[in-house]
């Protein structure tokens, strides 16, 4: 039988290889948007949205064992992963702060490409915007605000008069 903290190791292998999947479906996105292919970003976005859920598993799974591992210590089963290092044995402890250490850097790198990965979205549009206003300015009627500035109409005040 497996011991608390071996049972941690294993979930934080298992965490990482979960962070590392969905940094995989990050820059598959990315690669995509970059090629400029709708469909396949599309179809990355319900691959994400599973691998985040399996990525949030897999951390709760991870907790759970660190409060059994506090509790057995009996210290308070709040406390982080990182100030539980020093009641491991002294074998194990780079091993785990190498981990925690790597899930960090997974994390930020995550964090970094879906933040990239969403300007790139929001340029996308705003690129197409301008080129079907190129085209087809009728599409997009300029009206006057109460104040006397120049916006778009929107979708129902454009309705509403058409």
């Amino acid at each position: 039988m497996n011991t608390s903290w071996e049972l941690i190791i294993e979930s934080l292998r298992s965490e990482l290889q979960e962070y590392g999947a969905l940094l995989g479906l990050f820059e598959d996105q990315q690669a995509n948007l970059l090629r400029r292919d709708a469909d396949a970003v599309l179809g990355l976005v319900s691959s994400i949205e599973q691998q985040t859920q399996a990525t949030h598993v897999s951390r709760e799974r991870r907790e759970q064992f660190v409060q059994i591992f506090a509790r057995e210590h009996s210290v308070s089963d709040d406390r982080s992963l990182r100030r539980l290092i020093p009641l491991f044995p002294n074998e194990v402890q780079p091993l785990i702060k190498a981990l925690i250490d790597e899930i960090n850097h997974s994390i930020h790198r995550i964090r970094r490409g879906a933040r990239q990965n969403q300007i790139l979205l929001s340029r996308a549009v705003e690129s197409h915007e301008e080129i079907l206003r190129t085209l087809r300015p009728d599409l997009f009627p300029k009206v006057y605000s109460r104040r006397g500035s120049v916006g778009l109409a929107t979708a129902s005040a454009w309705q509403a008069t058409g």
